[in-house]
């Protein structure tokens, strides 16, 4: 009877043993998911929070950079409005236009860029006259003769 016994109490240890070890497992597998959840969950929160910042820095800026290319038209329409003011204005605003517009293109020289102006104001003002009442609107053979003929080979007929 007592070999029964100590065979019994031999099992129930293997068992005890195994269920806690299998116990000790679960728990370390299931801490393991917790603290990779709340690691996943910290660095999508992080980038999240960083792109949102982002987003508002950037839209900022964009606000800025609008109100900045719309104040330095209004200057430029306000100094163009007064005749003795103006002209001086207008020839220095070019200028300026042109030797920013020399640097992207330094093989490029004032009768390109007179025809390259040309053509961005052409479809400026064409976008403008669309947008006005047809009643106020030109007609479609009144813009092309007001505007310079250019053609390809003007662009490099000037000489260094």
């Amino acid at each position: 009877m007592t070999l029964k016994i100590i065979r019994l109490i031999g099992r129930l240890l293997r068992s005890a043993t195994f269920l806690l070890w299998l116990c000790a497992a679960l728990a370390f597998s299931t801490l393991s998911a917790t603290v990779w959840a709340v690691q996943a969950g910290s660095t999508a929160a992080v980038a999240t929070a960083k792109m949102a910042q982002m987003a508002a820095t950037h839209r900022k800026d964009m606000r800025r950079a609008l109100a900045k290319s719309r104040a330095k038209a209004r200057l430029k329409r306000s100094m163009t409005a007064l005749p003795f003011i103006g002209l001086g204005a207008v020839g220095y605003f070019e200028e300026q236009e042109y030797r920013a517009w020399l640097k992207e293109n330094p093989e490029g020289d004032r009768v390109a860029y007179a025809c390259e102006s040309a053509e961005l104001t052409a479809e400026v003002l064409d976008e403008v006259l669309q947008a006005l009442p047809e009643t106020l609107r030109p007609g479609e053979e009144a813009l092309p003769g007001l505007l310079p003929k250019c053609d390809a080979g003007a662009a490099g007929a000037e000489g260094p």
